[in-house]
C-alpha cells in the first residue's frame, strides 16, 4: 500500500479547455479521492441585473458561457416571459428550436475534438472541428455571429430566417451527415480509440440519480431525462422525441450519447422546417415585470438541464436573476467517476463530462 499524496491538477492543463482546478489524493497510480477547487473567474453577471433593464440583460446572459451563449439568451428570455404573460408566435419559437439545436451541433462537435486531441487523434481533431466550421458558417450567414448570435429578444426572435434560407440550412446539414458517420465510426469503433474510454470513469444509474446529474453525462448512465422531452416552445411538434441514451456509464457511453445527439440534432431541425409556420417573429415586449412576480424554467442545454429563476420588482429591471447550469450539478458525479481511477485517466474522465467553468462561475 503506497503512501497517499497530494498532487495539484489544473487549473492550467494542456488538456483542459477551461480553468478546473482539483487536488487529487492519490495512492500510487490510483486516484482515492479528487476534491474540487472552484472560484478563480466568477465575474458577478447575475448582480447586473440591478443595473440593465430586462432587454439589455439578454445579452449578458449571453454571455455567461460561448458554447451555450444561445442556450443563455433563450432560457433567459423564456423566464421573462413567464413572468410577463408574453406569448412567442409560433415561427418564432420554430427559429429560437432550429437554433438551439444548432448550437448543440456546435458544442458536441467542439468537445468531441477536443476528446480526440485528449487522447492524441489528431486528425480526428482536425475533422471534428472542420464540420463544426460549416455549423458556425450558418449562424453567420443567418444571425451575422459565429458564436455570440443576438438572435434572441424578449417576445420573439430579432431577425425571420426566410424559408428558402431554412432549406439551405437543412440542405448542408444533409451534406455533411456521410463525413460525420466516418466520424461517428471512429470514435465508436476503433480499438485505440475504446482502449482509451471503455470502462473508464463508470458510474452506475443509481449513483447518477442519487448525484443527480443531468445531461449526457446522466443520460450515459441510463437515466432517461432530457428537458426537451417537456415539450417547451416548438419542441412540444416534434413527433415523439426520445432522448438518447447508453447504459455502460462510462466515459464511452458520454462519448456515445454526444456523438449520436449531433445526428438527432439534424433530424429536429429537418422535421421542424418542414413544419414551420409563416405567423411572424414577434416584437420586443413593452411590459414591465410585475413587483414580486417570479418565474422559473428549465432549458436542456449541450451540456444538460440549466435552471433560470427571475424576479420582478415593478421597474425596467429585475430584482433577482439565477442560473444553475449543468456543470454546477455534475460536478458531484465527476468527482465520484474520479475515485479509484488511474492517474492517466483524470484528464479524460474530467473531459467526458464537458465541465464549463465560466458557466458555474458567473
Amino acid at each position: 500500500m503506497g503512501k497517499a499524496t497530494v498532487i495539484p491538477f489544473g487549473p492550467q492543463h494542456p488538456v483542459l479547455p477551461e480553468p478546473l482546478h482539483l487536488d487529487l489524493v492519490v495512492e500510487d497510480e490510483h486516484v482515492i479521492e479528487a476534491i474540487p477547487q472552484i472560484g478563480f473567474i466568477h465575474r458577478g453577471l447575475e448582480k447586473l441585473v440591478e443595473t440593465r433593464d430586462i432587454h439589455q440583460f439578454i445579452y449578458v446572459a449571453e454571455r455567461i458561457c460561448g458554447i451555450c451563449s444561445f442556450g443563455h439568451s433563450l432560457g433567459y428570455a423564456e423566464t421573462v416571459e413567464d413572468l410577463m404573460g408574453v406569448e412567442v408566435p409560433k415561427r418564432a419559437q420554430f427559429i429560437r428550436v432550429i437554433l438551439h439545436e444548432l448550437s448543440r451541433m456546435h458544442s458536441h462537435l467542439l468537445w468531441m475534438g477536443l476528446a480526440a486531441d485528449a487522447f492524441g487523434f489528431e486528425s480526428l481533431f482536425m475533422h471534428c472541428w472542420r464540420l463544426r466550421e460549416r455549423v458556425l458558417d450558418i449562424f453567420e450567414a443567418t444571425t451575422g455571429g459565429r458564436v455570440i448570435l443576438s438572435a434572441v429578444c424578449i417576445g420573439g426572435v430579432n431577425r425571420d430566417i426566410e424559408n428558402t434560407e431554412l432549406k439551405a440550412i437543412v440542405d448542408k446539414l444533409n451534406g455533411i451527415k456521410d463525413e460525420y458517420r466516418e466520424i461517428t465510426n471512429t470514435f465508436l469503433k476503433d480499438t485505440s480509440v475504446k482502449s482509451r474510454l471503455v470502462g473508464i470513469g463508470h458510474l452506475t444509474k443509481e449513483q447518477a440519480e442519487d448525484l443527480c446529474m443531468v445531461g449526457p453525462f446522466a443520460r450515459a448512465s441510463n437515466v432517461a431525462y432530457d428537458c426537451r422531452m417537456l415539450g417547451r416552445g416548438a419542441y412540444g411538434d416534434l413527433e415523439g422525441f426520445e432522448p438518447i441514451l447508453s447504459d455502460e456509464g462510462d466515459c464511452y457511453a458520454r462519448c456515445k450519447v454526444r456523438a449520436l445527439e449531433v445526428s438527432q440534432s439534424i433530424d429536429i431541425i429537418e422535421e421542424l422546417v418542414s413544419k414551420i409556420p409563416d405567423d411572424g417573429i414577434g416584437s420586443k415586449s413593452k411590459l414591465t415585470p410585475p413587483e414580486g412576480a417570479q418565474a422559473s424554467s428549465v432549458l436542456e442545454q449541450p451540456r444538460g438541464e440549466c435552471y433560470y429563476y427571475a424576479r420582478g420588482n415593478g421597474t425596467k429591471n429585475l430584482d433577482r436573476m439565477r442560473m444553475r447550469t449543468p456543470t454546477s450539478q455534475n460536478l458531484a458525479g465527476m468527482v465520484k467517476a474520479l475515485e479509484g481511477c488511474d492517474l492517466a485517466d483524470v484528464p479524460m474522465i474530467i473531459l467526458t463530462i464537458d465541465p464549463c467553468i465560466s458557466c458555474s462561475e458567473r
